[in-house]
């Protein structure tokens, strides 16, 4: 059971050290070394502990390997992109892909795990929206709880970060979140909110400034929204170096400054000097001691017996491919490519993979290239070319057309193709009506002028060291798709939230240059949409997005029928039931995600037109019907209010909204709460 040791139990010990510790040492532990450790305190017995990269897998670094990985694991699972994990919308799914992640850290003797990152998906061209689980608090938040469970329950300290609000990548030490207290408390916080009730026992800062301060540095984002607001109690540490004040850092209710103590260089004369009180220094020593204490990470050495987990591991990255692969056109239902034509394969990202880059990148092993999936697949069907003629193009029975983009952290890229790939993808959706588009990508692209030309889109986001197989069996109807969209993917990038956040007269750009950042004044990245992100967004303007959030396909169809309430009349302490049943008419087993929206007819201070509050994953076989019951609770009826700083459920009447996505409905109920 963990954590091994109570908060009690663990601070109380971490007291014991503190008090032996001499002022210098307590200054000097607050920041790392050797980039991913904490530092020991050789005189007392205190090992440090390592850290990795890890939301999708464990990044190795070539660098550590001899000394750091001790030889224990050459080797990590490229897992999915969490974009593409919460594109399951299956909580267990989660769970398991969390163990399978932790295993292979303590595999290499890694106790801390960085990750999950779970910014909310503000808009398309946020370089790390990879990294993320979408556009919704609510599903966000389920997804994240249950991932929090799995890693930790394995033994290694999970990272929810980067707190908070920092949705985009652009000089991202420069950018300042200009947003607002209901904003933070409905969007952006309820997902750090479900990780702290999950348990987790660790929270990285953010780059950006938030309304002001730099995060890492700031009181208000830590000591008052994350320790007081959010009653977080364990460790917080910054991200790597992101913060400049070393006084600023301790007094904010940060712990460990990462990767070494660089703004906090210095700290001990400062307390010397009446800057900093020494108490603020105990603290952030006691909060790192306590949380490494109640894992036991300070004896933690490598576990070499979870290599034989691997197996097990590569089999779960590939049902989440299978679970998060959404198709999202389907004309003529070109899909399944059943018969025994040739299917000509074009594009990029064949022969080789699309991944995210930066701290997130996983390189895996025993990489399954499209190529090499696809001919396993469909044999001599698949003839690949690498530079066809138009006239092969147009004369072809099938073409796979596979494009993409590779997302990194470090900068944003345009919700727009490269001229080339756009025009190209044009040209052949021209020439041939039987085209299937393989979408690679961390994020949405701008699809708007070939979407309705293409017979097939199947968005495969970075599926992982073997994701294409899931693809290959989609194609071929091995596999029915059951992925639904966990973001909106808009028209054109300027109907979005915030279309203009690049300051004016600057442009994008697509490579690590610390100096450009350092050049930069800060600029204001200002949340004027407030709660009307995502699907709130485009509802409220009445804007048609291409594909609206919970969008995907099956090779079945499904009928809702038969809403019901346990209360039609019920009082905010109430918990009410809603049922209803899903059936699949088709000829074929396939999975639905039925989801269930809120819709408050009148209320006091402006609210979404309608907000996810529960969803369910339903296996069905040909003809088979299940019938469906979510909980609703004071929560799902509640909004922020600034004026009595807490949640407010107010009497009225209320739509229950049931869907295939947040604009297929399918059935409703009114209700009212008294």
């Amino acid at each position: 059971m963990y954590p091994k040791n109570s908060f009690e139990d663990s601070s109380a010990w971490a007291e014991g050290i503190l008090s032996q510790m001499t002022l210098d040492e307590k200054c000097d532990y607050v920041g790392g070394e050797d980039i991913f450790y904490t530092k020991a305190i050789e005189r007392l017995g205190i090992k440090r502990v390592m850290m990795s990269d890890a939301t999708a897998g464990i990044h190795l670094r070539d660098r550590f390997n001899e000394f750091t990985y001790q030889n224990a694991i050459e080797k990590s699972t490229a897992f999915p992109c969490p974009l593409q994990l919460s594109a399951t919308w299956n909580p267990e799914l989660s769970e398991q892909f969390a163990k399978g992640v932790a295993e292979e850290a303590l595999a290499a003797g890694i106790g801390i795990l960085l990750g999950p990152g779970f910014n909310i998906y503000r808009q398309s061209q946020c370089g790390r929206n990879f990294e993320y689980f979408g556009e919704d608090p609510f599903l966000t938040s389920r997804m994240i709880e249950t991932y929090i469970k799995g890693a930790q329950d394995t033994g290694v300290v999970a990272t929810i970060k980067h707190f908070v609000a920092n949705n985009t990548d652009y000089f991202r030490r420069k950018s300042n979140s200009v947003i607002d207290e209901r904003t933070l408390n409905e969007i952006y916080m309820p997902a750090f909110k479900a990780g702290i009730e999950a348990g987790v026992l660790a929270a990285m800062t953010s780059y950006n400034l938030v309304n002001g301060e730099w995060a890492g540095q700031s009181e208000e984002v830590i000591k008052k929204l994350l320790r007081e607001h959010l009653g977080f109690k364990w460790l917080v540490m910054t991200d790597w170096w992101s913060v400049f004040d070393g006084a600023k850092v301790a007094k904010s209710g940060q712990d460990l400054e990462m990767p070494a103590c660089l703004a906090t260089i210095g700290l001990a004369d400062k307390v010397r000097a009446g800057e900093v009180e020494e108490a603020d220094v105990d603290r952030m020593v006691k909060s790192i001691l306590t949380t490494l204490k109640s894992m036991e990470l300070f004896d933690l050495e490598p576990r070499e017996d979870l290599v034989a987990n691997f197996p097990i591991h590569e089999e779960v990255a590939l049902q989440t491919a299978r679970e998060g692969t959404v198709l999202l056109r389907n004309e003529k239902n070109i899909l399944p490519l059943a018969g025994d034509e040739e299917i000509l394969l074009i594009g990029d990202f064949i022969e080789n993979k699309a991944h995210g880059g930066g701290s997130a990148r996983v390189d895996g092993y025993d990489t399954v290239q499209l190529l090499d999936a696809l001919k396993a697949e469909f044999g001599e069907r698949i003839a690949f070319e690498k530079a066809p003629s138009w006239d092969r193009i147009a004369s072809a029975k099938r073409v796979i057309l596979s494009v993409g983009t590779m997302d990194s952290e470090g900068w944003d890229r345009p919700f727009e193709l490269k001229d080339f790939d756009e025009s190209f993808i044009r040209k052949v959706v021209e020439l041939n009506e039987n085209v299937v588009i393989l979408v690679h990508s961390g994020s949405g692209i701008r699809m708007t002028d070939w979407n309705d030309k293409a017979a097939a889109i199947l968005y495969c986001w970075y599926n992982g060291q073997n994701g294409h197989t899931a693809v290959a069996e989609i194609l071929s109807g091995k596999t029915n798709p059951s992925g639904k969209l966990p973001i909106t993917i808009e028209k054109d990038f300027a109907d979005s939230v915030d279309p203009d956040y690049v300051p004016e007269g600057e442009h994008l750009y697509s490579s690590w240059n610390d100096e450009w950042e350092a050049a930069r004044e800060k600029y204001d990245v200002n949340y004027d949409e407030g709660i009307f992100g995502g699907y709130r967004w485009y509802e409220s303007k009445e804007i048609a997005p291409l594909y609206p959030f919970g969008h995907g396909l099956s090779y079945t169809k499904f009928e809702y029928s038969d809403i019901d309430v346990s209360q039609s009349e019920f009082s905010a302490d109430d918990t009410i039931e809603v049922s209803f049943s899903v059936k699949n008419v088709g000829e074929q087993s396939g999975a639905e995600i039925a989801q269930l929206y809120v819709r408050d007819e009148e209320s006091s201070l402006p609210r979404p037109i309608k907000e996810l509050k529960g969803f369910r994953k339903v296996e069905l076989a040909a003809g088979e019907s299940k019938t469906v019951t979510l909980s609703l609770d004071r929560a799902a009826f509640s909004f922020w209010s600034p004026d009595q700083k807490g949640w407010v459920a107010e009497a009225g009447e209320f739509e229950l909204i049931v869907g295939a996505s947040s604009t297929d409905i399918r059935l409703s109920r009114k209700v009212i709460l008294s």
